[in-house]
């Protein structure tokens, strides 16, 4: 009887540790708008850092798959599609109104987790940020009120601007474009709008407004632009114009500053979305958040490729000078 018991016991516990090796992790795709070369690392070590922080470790409790679309519109399509379309998915995690159109374009019903988005209200994407009431969930921050403020910043820094180029995609509709308006009035400022919708329309804008004397540029927050990153730094350069921009990723390309929030860590804390999702949380009852961090970064090396030098005061705001 002791055999048979003590075999029993042995087959239920051989069978509770097949059972437990056959067990099915819960399954995340992350999915990026840029290629993973041109994904600023620091952004995917914090969402790794923050899946830990919630005990989500790839490939012993959580497997987590990385999707690329390399800047490429046509690939995020693709990319969505498929993801769009399996069963195997328990959360996609994703950056950016655009990636989100084409997820929502399939019809999906896998919960997704907004890692970075800038109003996800206005497109329908969430009922309100405090009940989103649907499939969508994560973080947001206010672009509108930010484009107001890098005009603010970009004048403190270099105070003798006057006409500063606005690029901007008309696909936006205009986002955040009145609050630029109301601070370039307040600062005595005149915008020269130059609304590009396709690669080929950049260098005859950027040739177009320094025609017109600007001598600035601010680039309103954009899927398309964001795309073209390297080539719209490039051409600012070029131009010899100092610039803003929404994400120090532009910053640490050759921008000159940048202004907004600590996008890594967003990243970290949409991993706490996820966790909660996972462990049965409904996305459309959990608030969508906002950004607590805010960095202001300057490139001093494009600085002096410019021929700038910053009042000392502005120096001394800054959160991190490259150097």
């Amino acid at each position: 009887m002791r055999r048979r018991a003590f075999l029993a016991t042995g087959a239920l516990a051989l069978a509770a540790t097949s059972s437990r090796a056959q067990a099915r992790l819960p399954r995340v795709a992350f999915l990026g708008v840029q290629a993973e070369a041109t994904q600023d690392p620091r952004q995917i070590e914090q969402f790794k850092a923050g899946l830990a922080e919630n005990r989500l470790v790839d490939g012993r409790t959580v497997a987590v798959e990385y999707h690329w679309a390399d800047g490429k519109p046509e690939r995020l399509q693709a990319l969505a599609r498929a993801l769009g379309a399996r069963s195997d998915l328990d959360v996609i995690v994703t950056v950016g109104s655009q990636a989100v159109r084409e997820l929502m374009a399939t019809g999906t019903h896998i919960p997704i987790v907004l890692a970075v988005i800038g109003d996800p209200v206005r497109p329908g994407f969430v009922k309100t940020l405090a009940r989103p009431g649907g499939t969508i969930t994560g973080l947001s921050m206010s672009n509108s009120e930010l484009e107001g403020k890098r005009l603010d910043i970009l004048r403190a820094g270099v105070p003798s601007i006057a006409r500063v180029m606005v690029l901007l995609d008309p696909g936006m509709e205009g986002e955040g474009v009145d609050v630029v308006e109301r601070n370039a009035r307040s600062l005595g400022v005149e915008l020269l709008m130059a609304p590009v919708a396709s690669a080929e329309q950049l260098a005859p804008g950027f040739a177009s407004a320094a025609g017109r004397g600007a001598d600035g540029l601010v680039t309103m927050a954009s899927p398309f632009l964001n795309f073209q990153r390297d080539r719209i730094i490039g051409l600012a350069n070029q131009h010899r114009l100092p610039s803003i921009w929404e994400v120090d990723t532009f910053t640490r390309a050759g921008g000159l500053m940048s202004y907004g929030p600590s996008f890594a860590d967003m990243y970290r804390r949409s991993a706490g979305f996820v966790a909660k999702i996972l462990k049965g949380a409904n996305p459309g009852d959990l608030p969508v958040e906002q950004p607590t961090r805010f960095e202001l970064v300057v490139n001093m090396r494009t600085a002096r490729l410019l021929g700038l030098t910053f009042p000392q005061s502005f120096l001394a705001r800054a959160d991190e000078l490259i150097e």
